[in-house]
């Protein structure tokens, strides 16, 4: 799969953590799986940003980035969250909460042996 280099234009692989025409970088930390959203020479980032928009950005170069991993466009449509059935979102709060649980049913023990003595 191929990509184009925001800053020299030219056709890169996907995985590529360098432009190897320009040098520019990439992948964040030199990690692949980690993209680094950049913006074009005369564009900010945070101009078209979910989080410059609802405020709950923190990126120290904001409103002024040009480079950003954490960058998420808002005029894609944001991803849908998995909705789980009942039975499975009651195990899981069940797994979670396992020490709350021990200690509610330790409690209603000494309660209903209270009431039987």
């Amino acid at each position: 799969m191929t990509t184009i280099c925001p800053r020299c234009q030219k056709t890169i692989s996907t995985q590529a953590i360098k432009c190897p025409h320009c040098g520019n970088i990439l992948k964040a930390y030199g990690h692949p799986g980690m993209t680094l959203h950049q913006a074009t020479q005369e564009t900010y980032l945070c101009e078209s940003c979910t989080y410059h928009e609802d405020d709950t950005c923190t990126f120290p170069q904001r409103p002024f980035a040009k480079s950003c991993i954490l960058y998420q466009d808002k005029l894609q449509k944001p991803e849908q969250p998995i909705i789980l059935p009942l039975n499975r979102r009651i195990k899981n709060w069940c797994d979670r909460n396992r020490g709350l649980l021990l200690l509610i049913v330790l409690l209603l023990m000494g309660l209903i042996l209270t009431f039987i003595s």
